[in-house]
């Protein structure tokens, strides 16, 4: 059977429109698709963005309150620190004026001396003049050592002079310089002449001149001085006893202990440590020092002893010499030292000794 031919024109005209429907509904689910995929990746990575720069805004939020906290602190310490200065600087200006005072308190003490030393020479010529030489060399008497007070001022009262054995210590630290911490410290720096010549260093000299020239005949003794260690003012006799009788050994202390130039820190330690190594041990103990020990057997680790400390040193200090020596204490004069007083006397009342303050015009 022949086939009948096949013209275009034998198609519904539906079966075309619908073909291009489809075509175009097909193109337009392309065209979509990818469309709304960049759209997706376009929005995923403004989203990433404004994720980061909301975290960037958060933590220069946190930054600026930071950095406002950190401003007014500085702002509360710059006032504080101005408030810090100028008490540093009235309190500059008040020492300034202090210390301006003190030069002239200082500056009229020393005409004062100078006036009183020139009537005293003048005294003493008369004194002379009328013959009272032969009379002094009468009241000597048994002195192991001539000793001249000024005037009626060579006195000391409850004293214990007593004894075999005499062991005579002497503070040579660098606060017997001077009375006040600033003093001691201005002295501290001058020339050796300067620090012999110390007001203060003069007196201990004489109190312990004054001591050795009135040592019983009879006793054997030793002068010690110590700061950070202690050693006799003879040179190759320490441990070793002195006769009090011999005028060469007496003389030879004294003048060895005019040698010495104050300095150091104040170990009591090593001063009665010094005591205890003397053979026979000692029976007497006069002491001439003017607070509690900065030191201990070794030096402290840090510059600075609260009191406390200094009391601690010197309980320890104490408990190495034992009770069995009487200690006489010489309490000199130093500022700053409210526990010296009270803790010398208790030694003096544990070790059946003495303890004495004497005026500034002794000896």
């Amino acid at each position: 059977m022949k086939r009948r031919p096949v013209s275009p024109f034998s198609l519904s005209f539906l079966d075309i429109m619908f073909c291009g429907f489809g075509a175009v509904v097909l193109l337009v689910l392309i065209l979509n698709h990818d469309t709304v995929k960049a759209r997706n990746q376009t929005f995923a990575d403004l989203r990433s963005e404004v994720v980061h720069l909301e975290k960037e805004v958060l933590v220069g939020e946190e930054d600026l309150v930071t950095a406002r906290n950190s401003l007014s602190a500085t702002e509360r310490e710059l006032v504080e620190m101005q408030g810090d200065s100028e008490r540093v600087i009235r309190n500059i200006r008040e020492m300034e004026l202090e210390i301006a005072r003190m030069s002239r308190e200082t500056l009229a003490s020393r005409e004062h001396i100078n006036r009183l030393t020139t009537d005293l020479k003048t005294l003493d010529e008369e004194h002379k003049r009328l013959g009272a030489a032969a009379a002094a060399d009468r009241d000597a008497g048994d002195k192991v050592r001539e000793f001249k007070g000024e005037g009626d001022r060579q006195y000391l009262t409850g004293l214990k002079m007593g004894g075999k054995r005499i062991l005579v210590l002497v503070d040579a630290s660098a606060s017997m310089l001077d009375e006040t911490i600033i003093n001691v410290i201005r002295r501290r720096n001058m020339d050796t002449a300067s620090r012999r010549s110390a007001p203060k260093w003069q007196r201990t000299l004489a109190t312990a001149d004054w001591l050795v020239s009135n040592l019983p005949v009879t006793a054997r003794f030793q002068l010690y001085s110590f700061n950070t260690d202690a050693k006799s003012t003879i040179s190759g006799t320490d441990g070793n006893w002195l006769q009090a009788s011999s005028r060469e050994d007496v003389n030879r202390a004294v003048n060895g202990l005019r040698e010495l130039v104050p300095g150091g820190g104040t170990s009591l330690y090593h001063a009665f440590a010094a005591a205890k190594k003397l053979s026979p041990r000692p029976d007497n103990i006069l002491l001439v020092t003017d607070g509690l020990p900065t030191q201990g057997r070794s030096k402290p680790a840090t510059t600075t002893v609260t009191s406390k400390q200094r009391v601690d040193l010197f309980d320890k200090a104490v408990r190495a010499l034992g009770k069995d020596i009487p200690v006489n204490t010489i309490l000199l004069p130093m500022e700053g030292d409210a526990w010296a007083a009270a803790a010398y006397w208790k030694l003096a009342v544990n070790s059946r000794g003495s303890f004495i303050t004497p005026s500034r015009d002794w000896p």
